[in-house]
Parts: C-alpha cells; structure tokens; sequence
C-alpha cells in the first residue's frame, strides 16, 4: 500500500476522573451552632420586649454572672448562692413562663401561701377589734354612767388585743386605801363594760396593777398579794354586770412591776384594772400555757428543778 493509502492510527485517551477527599460534615455542626444562637438571640430579644424593666435588669444580671459562684449582683434573680448566684427558678413575666414542674412546685407554693393566709388572717382580726374599739368609744360617749369617767377609761390596740384600763386618779380611785374593795363608781362602770364586753366573740383577760409604793400587810400580804385580789374583784363585777364566766381567760396580778408612766411609777395612774379582749393568737398561747401547766410533770431524773412558767401582758405605751 502506498503512503496515502495506509490507515490513520487514531489514539484514544481516557482520562482518569480525580476524586475529592471527603470533607465530612463539619459544616453541619457549624450550621446546628448558627442557628442556636440565632434563635437564643430572638429569644432574648422577645423577653426584652415583653418583659418590665425589672425582668430586663435581672435578665442582663444573669448574663453577666450565670454560675453559681457568688457575684456582687444587686438585683439578679434569686440564686442558692445568693446575690448574683444562678437563678433556681423561671422569670416569671405575666404567667408567659409560668412552666409546670411537677408536684414539687404544688407543694412549696402551699408552704409560701401559707404565711400569706396566717397575715390575712392577722390584718382581719386587727381591723374587727379596731371596729370594736370605735363601737366601745361611741358607747362611752353615749352612756350617762360612764359619761363622769371617761377620763379614767383608756383605750388601745396591743398585740394581744383590744385593751380597756380603768386607771386610778388622785381624787377619785378605784378601790379603798390597800384594799381590794370596789369603789361603787368603778363597780358601775364594770357593769356597763360587762354588756359591750358579753357582745363581743373574744375571751378576756383580767390584770391588776399598783404603783411602786411599798405595801406590807399581814402574814407578808404585798402589792402582788393586793394586785391579784383587785383583778379578781374586777372579774366579780363582771360577772355581776351580766358576763358570761366562759370568756375570762386569766386573771392575773402583776403589781408594779408593768408601769403605765415608767418616768413616775408613784403616779396614780399606774393602779389601774387592765382588761384585754384577747386576739385568737393571744387566746390559744394562754390555752396552752394552762395546759402545760395542768399535765403531770415527770419525776425529774437530775437535781434540775422545773421553773415555773410566768404570763407576762404586754408593756403599756408612757403617755
């Protein structure tokens, strides 16, 4: 063959496809961490939003010191470690993150209401024996017995409960000179108290005071002695007056030794029958006091005596 005849070689290549090394899916993580802080980022400006300015505060207080370990944070939420410890419980913001949590939080929301009721309870009975004193004031404004002593009647709110005291002055006492006897004046005014006392629902308590004049009768009869004896006079009156005996709670003398004018105990005003309705409170401690006083004490096993148990009223106010 000739030259213009031969076959033309023809040459084929194939290349070889390069593969690329596998990357992995690291871009995955990195997309999963993008999207959490974007979300945590409108979170965060939806509670900026909806929150007041004290939830922002304690918001941003969080974020400067989330850990439990103690901050000077002056307004972060509260924390088991203190100011500026993590907080142990949801923002509230208008009941929007008021999650349940179980019957856990059932149970410490019985326990921090319960103090709530007890204060309730408490401003309620204050406000009825403020009624009372504003009832009893009217009733001694409109009484003709009552109207020549209405400077010896004295009335105020103390922690046990509504007092009304019947104090001694100089040109008109209560009893006789060292004695327990009614004046009849004071045995009229007793009467009237009894009928305003009978309508009430409170028990009373009866005390008797005297100055700080030293008193010495027979067979060491002392102002203690005197003091008792005038409550129990006092209650007697009561009684007569038309009182019911189940609502005397105590009678008690304390001589001097609660003065109504402190800077001078000689003063008349400091012998004076002091007769408390006493707040529900008041009334089951003294209940209780007269029951621990009535159980049977065990026979002792060391040489420690049992000391015996004091009721104490509380301090006049010094005019």
């Amino acid at each position: 063959m000739s030259e213009q005849g031969e076959e033309q070689l023809i040459i084929v290549r194939r290349g070889r496809r390069q593969k690329h090394g596998h990357h992995g899916g690291a871009w995955k993580v990195a997309y999963a961490d993008f999207v959490t802080a974007m979300m945590a980022f409108f979170l965060v400006m939806w509670l900026i939003g909806v929150g007041t300015k004290q939830q922002r505060a304690a918001i941003a207080e969080y974020f400067k010191n989330p850990s439990m370990v103690q901050g000077n944070a002056t307004m972060a939420p509260p924390g088991k470690m203190g100011p500026g410890g993590a907080s142990d419980s949801a923002i509230k913001l208008g009941g929007a993150m008021d999650i349940p949590h179980g019957p856990g939080k059932d149970l410490r929301a019985s326990r921090s209401a319960a103090p709530d009721v007890e204060k309730l309870a408490r401003e309620q009975e204050k406000a009825r024996l403020e009624n009372l004193m504003q009832q009893l004031h009217a009733a001694i404004e409109k009484s003709q017995a009552l109207a020549p002593f209405k400077d010896q009647l004295l009335l105020d709110i103390t922690p046990e409960g509504l007092r009304i005291q019947i104090v001694d002055k100089q040109n008109r006492p209560m009893f006789d000179t060292g004695s327990a006897t009614l004046e009849p004046y004071t045995v009229a005014i007793l009467h009237e108290l009894a009928s305003f006392i009978g309508q009430a629902p409170n028990k009373i308590s009866i005390s008797g005071h005297t100055d700080d004049a030293p008193y010495s009768g027979e067979h060491g009869y002392s102002n203690w002695e005197l003091s008792a004896d005038r409550a129990n006079a006092a209650r007697r009156a009561l009684l007569d007056g038309g009182l019911v005996e189940d609502k005397i709670a105590r009678v008690v003398g304390l001589a001097a030794s609660v003065p109504f004018d402190k800077v001078v105990p000689s003063d008349p005003i400091n012998r004076r029958i002091s007769i408390i309705l006493m707040t529900k409170q008041a009334q089951d401690a003294a209940l209780s006091q007269e029951e621990a006083q009535a159980a049977p004490i065990p026979a002792p096993t060391s040489n420690i005596v049992p000391a015996a148990v004091v009721m104490a009223t509380a301090t006049p106010k010094t005019p």
